[in-house]
């Protein structure tokens, strides 16, 4: 059986403003009408033999990833919580361990969560070949057949052939990995041939894998075997123990285990593979109009050629444009030209510095019981839009330095207010004093849409208290 282990860790700042660290582009809709866990969990449709996935995320991106898979219908063998990142080998060795305590001696397809496959009946092909090396004792890797050379990405030298798996597919030893070259390298690299991109995608039986991390770096799985044996349920989730995990050193998979293991093997995969890592890559992928541009959203181009034009949430006008990205969000607009575009992480290291929470979070953001849309902020009032789903509720919370106003615009509030509890229909609103215990919740069967007006001395979102709480925050 294959549980396909999806790694949703990541951060994805390159392609800032779209992508940010409390809404990374794994929650996206970049290269179609599905986020890109969507899309990577779709292609697994069709596949013989899949267990539930297991997913591997940051805490602080847990409720986004749930409502990612209830979206979609898919009930997870496990959402793993990360305390803190440490890269992909420790992912890796907590879901071997975890699959190997249920019982189970599973093949495990690791999975990023953000790339982009655009021929996913080839992937479940190779993948289906692969199977046949892993059940030999093999850890696979798959290398992406070159189509430039690229210096983004590291690169798997092939070696010797293995065994022809399927009139289509032949697997090779690994002969080398290579770091990212410079320009001169990587045409030599495209122009021999016997280099492939490395993808991230591995597929090998996790009792052999776990033989192999045992024997190379023991210390890596006796941090992750405690940190699951104190880890602990919380609610969908599985929380790793902080203070174990904290101890486990961090690497990759490929470090830690594919350049030293003598049972590695390398499966070509050509199926229109791309990280969309950057807004270079996105114009790569994107389907183009006549003029080579990517759009999205409302847009209106004259005379503009081989661009992204990306518009979140209002019309973007652009005339003369040769070669740039255009990306306009509810709080940011970011222009450069397409060769720059990884300069972008410049002005993510400036937000930073001056603590903005533009590298943060988008002006809306979502919360487990739905999303807060900020619209107006000045320095003794706010007003925000909320969104409660159908049959969810906020926490009982009281605030010690802002009142609150709530107008119902759509949708059935149940509202308790200190001892009160009363009902509001659209528009309906209520007072909610400072220092006065609360909750909303919605106890209809379409979402509940709020104005919520703040005013106060202070109004920031760590002026909470909560009392009851259906999240376990």
């Amino acid at each position: 059986m294959i549980v396909p282990i999806i790694l949703a860790g990541g951060a994805g700042t390159r392609l800032w403003p779209l992508s940010r660290e409390l809404h990374p582009k794994q929650v996206l809709a970049l290269a179609g009408k599905h986020t890109m866990i969507q899309e990577t969990l779709a292609r697994l449709d069709g596949m013989e033999d899949v267990a539930a996935p297991i997913v591997i995320c940051n805490e602080s991106h847990r409720f986004m990833i749930a409502e990612q898979m209830r979206e979609r219908g898919i009930v997870p063998g496990a959402i793993i919580l990360e305390p803190m990142g440490k890269n992909t080998a420790p992912a890796v060795a907590v879901a071997a361990l975890h699959t190997a305590r249920q019982d189970t001696d599973p093949t495990l397809l690791i999975l990023p969560a953000d790339h982009h496959i655009g021929q996913p009946e080839r992937f479940r092909q190779v993948v289906a070949a692969g199977q046949v090396l892993a059940a030999k004792g093999r850890l696979v890797t798959f290398g992406i057949v070159p189509t430039a050379p690229e210096t983004g990405y590291g690169y798997i030298k092939q070696g010797p052939a293995l065994d022809a798996l399927s009139s289509q597919t032949k697997g090779y030893a690994i002969e080398a990995f290579v770091e990212k070259p410079d320009r001169a390298t990587a045409e030599k690299y495209l122009a021999s041939g016997a280099y492939l991109w490395n993808s991230g995608m591995f597929l090998f039986n996790a009792a052999v894998l776990l033989k192999e991390m045992r024997r190379l770096v023991p210390a890596m799985v006796a941090a992750c075997e405690n940190a699951l044996a104190a880890g602990r349920e919380d609610l969908d989730f599985f929380r790793l123990d902080r203070d174990a995990f904290a101890v486990c050193p961090a690497d990759s998979i490929d470090y830690a285990v594919m350049e030293k293991t003598a049972l590695g093997a390398m499966l070509p995969l050509d199926a229109g593979w791309n990280d969309l890592g950057s807004w270079e890559a996105l114009w790569d992928a994107g389907e183009k109009d006549a003029n080579d541009n990517v759009t999205r959203g409302d847009t209106l181009l004259h005379d503009v050629t081989r661009s992204v034009v990306h518009a979140g949430h209002r019309l973007v006008a652009a005339v003369g444009v040769d070669r740039h990205i255009v990306v306009e969000t509810a709080d940011a607009v970011f222009v450069c030209p397409r060769e720059r575009a990884q300069d972008v992480k410049h002005l993510v290291a400036q937000l930073r510095l001056q603590q903005r929470s533009e590298s943060e979070r988008h002006r809306m953001v979502y919360r487990p019981w739905g999303t807060v849309d900020s619209l107006v902020a000045s320095e003794r009032f706010e007003v925000k839009r909320l969104v409660v789903r159908p049959e969810a509720r906020i926490s009982k919370q009281q605030h010690n330095h802002r009142a609150e106003h709530w107008i119902v615009v759509r949708g059935t509030a149940m509202v308790q207010r200190g001892a009160e509890e009363f009902i509001l229909r659209e528009d309906e609103s209520t007072y909610i004093p400072i220092g006065t215990p609360h909750r909303l919740a919605n106890p209809g069967k379409i979402p509940l849409e709020i104005i919520e007006v703040r005013t106060g001395s202070y109004l920031e979102e760590d002026d909470i208290a909560r009392f009851e709480d259906d999240y376990g925050r």
